[in-house]
């Protein structure tokens, strides 16, 4: 089980940071995503950070984001952060967190495990 927490309203420049924790089943075999839907849009693909035996996997990010958000995992809290700096309307979204066992795929339909989402609101 995946809950994501985090989200709220803020403004143009400001920063948040999503968490995500899981249960049930340790981050360490999986592959941790963020995607995010927003209003009228597909969703797409925020964040990955891909499995690895040695917990060293790579790190993806979508273009629209890159520099600005930083993906993370706290190994000891079983949880994965999502870091969103110098936020801009256009991050307005549902925010989820999803999980792929042993994955390297930044795919969404690659990913099994889903949370319900978290509101992400940026005022212009």
């Amino acid at each position: 089980q995946l809950v994501e927490s985090g989200g709220g309203l803020v403004q143009t420049g400001d920063s948040l940071r999503l968490s995500c924790v899981a249960s049930g089943a340790t981050i360490v075999n999986y592959s941790m995503g963020w995607f995010r839907r927003a209003p009228g849009k597909e969703r797409e693909y925020v964040a990955v950070s891909t499995w690895n035996q040695w917990r060293n996997g790579d790190t993806y990010y979508a273009d629209s984001v890159k520099g600005r958000f930083t993906i993370s995992r706290d190994w000891a809290k079983n949880t994965v952060f999502l870091q969103m700096n110098n936020l801009k309307p256009e991050d307005t979204a549902i925010y989820y967190c999803a999980a792929d066992y042993r994955g390297t795929s930044t795919i969404a339909t690659q990913f099994d495990s889903w949370g319900q989402g978290t509101q992400v609101t940026v005022s212009s």
